[in-house]
């Protein structure tokens, strides 16, 4: 069965209690993981001790606001519009990342996974030999391209095939004014003197980039480049804890299969799907030994 055929298999009652949005389950989500942040910020921010160890924490609680930010575009975390909408500029902000382009960006992805010339994200190739891996994993690529981006999109060259022409002006106002704040903080930083920012926002997050990196790399990497979602997706099992932090975003076929479905109901659709899975893997460290495996020295 491919994913066009499980998904018309499923009733009507099944699809309406699947897609229900709720504010409810998003605020308490993003309460947890937004005190996890402001938390481990104010331990840095204090200097406690061993506070140090803190920094990596932090930063992988700042970095996987992307899987927020990757629902909200989705409009599913909460059933208020403008919730979705704050929850992804603000988290947008946080990681450097224009949240009105990245929808765009993201749901050309949706719409095209896998598919070469079509996928926005195939257009940066996945890391083939073992220099190419530590390369990808450090971030720098990632950080490059996201100040490339927000750049690019600030001097309104918004030319990418998956931006419609009616959103150009949003992207670009959205862009200057990251810039502008940006811009405005370090001066403050500078002006005060102050390397706070540096130690609770900028240093975590290089810090906790090759986390993500790793936890992307596992949603498409090693699966076939075909249409089907049951193929060309892989779901990986882990652990309360990660799926807590990613927003559930772990069960990846699934959300891929069926978008419309909140991240708190994809456990439900997962035990609907499981015996469809092609592609899964028992942890993070499973994928990481089989990637790893088949990449050449040049």
């Amino acid at each position: 069965m491919n994913h066009q055929g499980f998904l018309s298999g499923l009733s009507k009652e099944t699809r309406k209690n699947l897609t229900q949005r709720r504010d409810g389950p998003g605020m308490v989500r993003l309460a947890f993981h937004g005190g996890l942040i402001l938390s481990f910020g104010l331990a840095i921010y204090l200097g406690l001790p061993f506070w140090q160890l803190l920094l990596i924490p932090q930063g992988i609680a700042i970095v996987f606001l992307f899987t927020l930010l990757h629902e909200a575009v989705h409009q599913t975390p909460f059933r208020t519009p403008w919730l979705n909408r704050i929850v992804a500029r603000v988290s947008g902000f946080f990681l450097f990342l224009p949240s009105t382009w990245f929808k765009y960006f993201h749901l050309a992805h949706h719409r095209f996974t896998q598919v070469l010339g079509k996928d926005p994200e195939l257009a940066t190739e996945k890391p083939k030999t073992r220099l190419g891996f530590v390369k990808h994993m450090s971030g720098i690529p990632t950080w490059i391209g996201h100040f490339k981006t927000l750049s690019q999109n600030a001097t309104g060259d918004c030319c990418a095939d998956f931006l419609p022409k009616k959103a150009e002006t949003c992207i670009v106002k959205e862009s200057r004014l990251l810039i502008l704040a940006y811009s405005l903080i370090l001066c403050g930083a500078l002006f005060l003197g102050s390397t706070a920012l540096f130690w609770i926002w900028i240093l975590p997050l290089l810090l906790g980039q090759p986390f993500l990196r790793l936890y992307l790399l596992a949603e498409h990497g090693l699966c076939p480049m075909v249409a089907n979602m049951f193929d060309n997706t892989r779901t990986t099992f882990t652990n309360q804890m990660v799926r807590f932090i990613a927003w559930n975003m772990s069960y990846h076929t699934e959300h891929h299969t069926y978008p419309s479905v909140p991240f708190h109901k994809l456990p439900e659709l997962h035990k609907i799907m499981q015996p469809e899975l092609m592609h899964t893997e028992p942890s993070y460290t499973s994928f990481m030994g089989k990637y790893t495996a088949q990449l050449t020295v040049k």
